[in-house]
């Protein structure tokens, strides 16, 4: 059973071009999904399996939907104890551990605001997210270094009142599980000033800082029934099935592979709490768990390709999707001849759910972002006037929003806007369009695709040059592990094209594979797409969610 129909027209065999017709999410008074969909589960379908959890140390965990709603009910309980209430921001850094799922259920249930977030943060970035976002509690485990960063950026973080650790015992820090052994499971729904409403802050991501300091997007009680799409309609995952989602849940990807749309769909989630991401081992779990769909970003793909997939009972594995990065034809071809499934792409961003994608049903064109989500309008817009873009016309990506409506009528799934700041909040939903900040076209088929970051967008004589179909030609040839193309300054030109490498093993840089790989491009791009300088370099530099900083490079090369 799942509660797809609750809250959708919708039925198996529909296709796209329907689903997008008819597509409209009814939104009940007050939802909560803690309330409405886990709670009811666990009346109505108590023992529905809800998530397979295991790590690398041969740990394991079943949980049905009695369990998973017991468990968050008596962390609700323990965090009410400790002070937490309505409109509180609490910063949740669980990695992969199941913990996750009973804190994050549990803040929903009170109203406060949950703020996932990495363990890769360093002491500065502790301060940063505790003062923007006035933490009030941190719920982490110990990995050996981030408690100690967390516990020295307290001198600086004066909103910051508790911390809680999942790990056992540690100095100043609240024990989870032994406080949590003497909660009831029972909390029930708070009514009053107390209740949540569909306009209220519910969750809070930190965007990637790929070009500045993060923003904070918050996003409301609603949040959960736009990732419908993003589960049923993206990922096509499948009632009582499972899946797979690889995403740590410091990041906006995990609630949209490990949460909300799966469970409103029936799909139970796989959660493979790895130490690291081991191509062998990683196929072994998909194996023996039976996972049925499956999500990553082509990132990991680039790696599981390396891989000779016969050795792997994959054989109920359904349905592969990708989101991220743009898709390498390479990538998509290769996994497609290994295991005979095609990857379906996809776009969104922190701020929304999935906004354009490759649906089932539909004939996946690698690199291709695909059409307009349901429940999104999308727009490729002419800066220079204002007009929707020609086919082929490369514009800005923008949401058409009903201006003043309120939040419900936009769409759902969209964010309530930017925590603090009501100028940004203002530029970004008070207009006809929601700017996405990234360039695309459509082609001839009706098809998106992505060109790159406006910021990132580079202009040589009068041309146009997305840095993606340089990077895309330049990873096809097999000494080019990875690569960030940008633009440094030229009187003549305006801007050059420049490459930056990192090598494969087995490959030296030097003159001779510069011309290489300078040859190589001109088999595959018109002659002003070519990189006219290339620079070969140990690591690119990254932003914590592993995005490319070409910002950094652009700023190191000249201040561009």
């Amino acid at each position: 059973m799942n509660y797809l129909n609750e809250f959708i027209d919708w039925h198996e065999g529909m296709t796209y071009e329907e689903v997008k017709k008819s597509f409209k999410i009814r939104v009940p008074k007050d939802f909560n999904f803690s309330y409405d969909i886990v709670d009811r589960y666990a009346r109505e379908a108590p023992d529905k399996r809800a998530m397979i959890w295991c790590n690398d140390a041969g740990e394991e965990h079943i949980w049905n939907f009695r369990q998973i709603s017991e468990l968050s009910q008596k962390t609700a309980v323990f965090l009410s104890k400790q002070g937490i209430k309505k409109g509180d921001v609490v910063m949740v850094i669980l990695r992969r551990r199941y913990e996750f799922w009973w804190v994050i259920l549990a803040l929903h249930r009170i109203g406060a605001i949950c703020v996932p977030a990495t363990n890769q943060l360093l002491t500065d970035d502790l301060v940063y997210r505790n003062n923007s976002a006035d933490i009030k509690m941190i719920i982490s485990f110990d990995d050996g270094h981030i408690e100690g960063r967390i516990d020295e950026s307290l001198a600086k973080s004066p909103s910051v009142q508790k911390l809680v650790t999942v790990s056992g015992e540690r100095k100043g820090w609240i024990d989870f599980h032994k406080e949590l052994e003497s909660c009831p499971a029972d909390f029930p729904r708070p009514t009053g000033d107390a209740a949540t409403h569909n306009d209220d802050p519910m969750l809070m991501y930190f965007t990637s800082g790929t070009s500045g300091y993060p923003k904070m997007v918050m996003h409301s009680y609603t949040y959960p029934l736009g990732h419908i799409i993003t589960a049923k309609f993206w990922q096509n995952v499948i009632d009582d099935g499972l899946h797979l989602s690889v995403a740590e849940t410091g990041w906006g990807k995990a609630v949209w592979g490990k949460l909300y749309g799966q469970w409103i769909a029936g799909s139970a989630v796989f959660v493979y709490d790895m130490l690291s991401f081991t191509p062998d081992l990683f196929f072994k779990k998909l194996s023996q768990y039976k996972v049925n769909t499956f999500c990553a970003p082509p990132t990991a793909y680039r790696f599981l390709i390396r891989q000779d997939m016969s050795q792997y009972d994959l054989s109920a594995l359904k349905y592969c999707v990708t989101a991220g990065e743009a898709l390498n034809s390479e990538v998509f071809n290769r996994f497609y001849e290994q295991t005979g499934i095609k990857m379906f792409e996809a776009y969104g961003q922190t701020e929304t759910t999935v906004t354009a994608g490759n649906f089932p049903g539909m004939t996946p064109k690698p690199g291709s972002m695909g059409k307009a989500a349901p429940g999104y309008d999308l727009e490729i817009i002419r800066p220079q006037d204002g007009k929707k873009c020609a086919p082929l016309e490369t514009g800005s990506l923008d949401i058409r929003l009903k201006k003043g409506a309120p939040t419900g009528e936009r769409p759902v799934g969209l964010m309530l806007g930017y925590y603090k700041n009501p100028e940004a909040t203002a530029k970004a939903l008070d207009g006809e369009y929601y700017d996405t900040g990234d360039t695309a076209y459509y082609d001839d088929d009706g098809y998106i695709w992505f060109v790159g970051r406006n910021d990132d967008i580079i202009k040589s004589s009068g041309f146009r040059v997305s840095p993606f179909e340089v990077e895309s030609v330049l990873m096809q040839h097999p000494s080019v592990l990875e690569c960030a193309v940008t633009g440094i300054s030229d009187p003549k030109r305006g801007q050059l094209v420049k490459a930056t490498v990192v090598l494969n093993k087995g490959y030296t840089a030097g003159k001779e594979l510069d011309i290489e790989l300078k040859t190589f491009a001109k088999t595959h791009l018109a002659l002003y797409k070519i990189p006219r300088t290339i620079e070969f370099v140990d690591e690119l530099p990254k932003t914590i969610s592993g995005k490319i900083r070409r910002v950094e490079i652009r700023q190191k090369d000249g201040g561009q």
